[in-house]
């Protein structure tokens, strides 16, 4: 995966992603889900009252940490706006045409002086690999150890260990649908493409490569 320039990618924790999973240069495990919103402030107090209180036991119900993220941008409107300047050229009705002139004045005029900003929530499931025995034991210091062996171990492990991590992310999921938080796991690309923006936030034309 490309997650930005050679420089970038030494101060970025991240060795690769394998099927949505993200695998850490320590050997950590995460992944990502992307969750929806409630607004508090449209509920009854007694729902508000309700709603966090099932949020707290969710909470107390961990047996492991977790990360909630919240990011914060810009909108960008100009692709909004080079639709609608289409769709003026497309329009044959004078009056039309000239009431969407003015919509799109008022839309730029309006963006230019108050900051629009998008909120996307996220949490992070992690979990920590169990480490490799890279030295091996008496048997394998006197009989050797095959790589094909090596590697048969290490399939086993991610495999023991993503298992896990399903079943964290399984448990937070269920826990936030009963809060009325609805959650998608985010796929290798998402979470490429995710952290990559996180990484060049000014480069909105770069394409996303995974090898």
């Amino acid at each position: 995966m490309a997650l930005g320039s050679k420089t970038t990618q030494n101060f970025v924790p991240i060795k690769e992603v394998r099927g949505g999973i993200i695998i850490l240069k320590d050997g950590g495990m995460r992944t990502i889900l992307m969750a929806s919103s409630t607004n508090l402030a449209l509920k009854s107090e007694e729902e508000q009252k309700a709603i966090i209180s099932q949020f707290q036991a969710f909470l107390n119900s961990l047996d492991f940490s977790t990360q909630i993220v919240i990011q914060s941008k810009k909108l960008d409107i100009k692709p909004y706006l080079i639709l609608l300047e289409n769709r003026m050229k497309e329009q044959e009705e004078p009056l039309l045409k000239i009431q969407t002139r003015e919509y799109i004045e008022f839309i730029r005029s309006f963006t230019e002086e108050v900051n629009i900003m998008t909120k996307n929530f996220y949490v992070v499931v992690p979990y920590t690999l169990a480490p490799f025995n890279k030295g091996g034991g008496l048997r394998e210091k006197f009989l050797g150890s095959s790589q094909k062996n090596n590697l048969g171990e290490k399939i086993s492990s991610f495999e023991e260990s993503r298992s896990q991590l399903e079943q964290r992310m399984e448990v937070i999921q269920q826990g936030l649908s009963r809060v009325g938080i609805q959650t998608i796991r985010l796929g290798t690309e998402e979470v490429v493409e995710l952290f990559y923006k996180i990484f060049n936030p000014g480069d909105t034309t770069q394409s996303i490569k995974i090898e």
